[in-house]
């Protein structure tokens, strides 16, 4: 009787263990390069830095953080809260449009200006295995015109 109990104390642990399923990661972290119009003359570099979290329904929300440079004395740094939206049901995956909110700070010889920014980006969010991605997109918004980067990312 004792090896029946066993037996079957052995099985009832190893069903559990295949009854796990995969969870989808809830949040992401991505790095990337930036071009933009962020400076009063001309174009300008920059880095971004950004905070994903996966909301229900194909819904996510995060934050950004930008920085540009036109490398001639105009500095911008650009933090921002944002809803995002897949347009594919496929995990967190694929195209996605964008809607941004923040500051902008604009940093020259005569001082800093402060002011409100928000915009509308559209990329497409490429898998690369289970835990990386690659993230091309482009916005439009104020007061900086627009930008286009590519982020590279990991999902947690």
């Amino acid at each position: 009787m004792k090896k029946v109990f066993v037996v079957l104390l052995f099985f009832s642990f190893t069903f559990c263990i295949f009854a796990q399923e995969k969870r989808e990661s809830s949040f992401s972290v991505g790095l990337g390069p930036e071009w933009n119009m962020d400076s009063r003359h001309n174009f300008a570099g920059g880095a971004v830095l950004g905070l994903t979290f996966n909301l229900p329904n194909n819904f996510a929300a995060g934050l950004d953080v930008s920085g540009s440079s036109n490398f001639r004395g105009i500095h911008v740094l650009e933090p921002d809260v944002f809803l995002r939206y897949y347009l594919q049901k496929k995990a967190h995956l694929g195209l996605y449009i964008q809607a941004d909110i923040g500051a902008f700070f604009l940093f020259e010889e005569e001082g800093r200006t402060n002011m409100i920014q928000f915009g509308f980006r559209g990329g497409y969010r490429l898998p690369l295995g289970s835990y990386f991605f690659l993230e091309p997109y482009g916005r439009l918004g104020y007061p900086y015109a627009f930008g286009v980067g590519l982020m590279a990312g990991i999902r947690l």
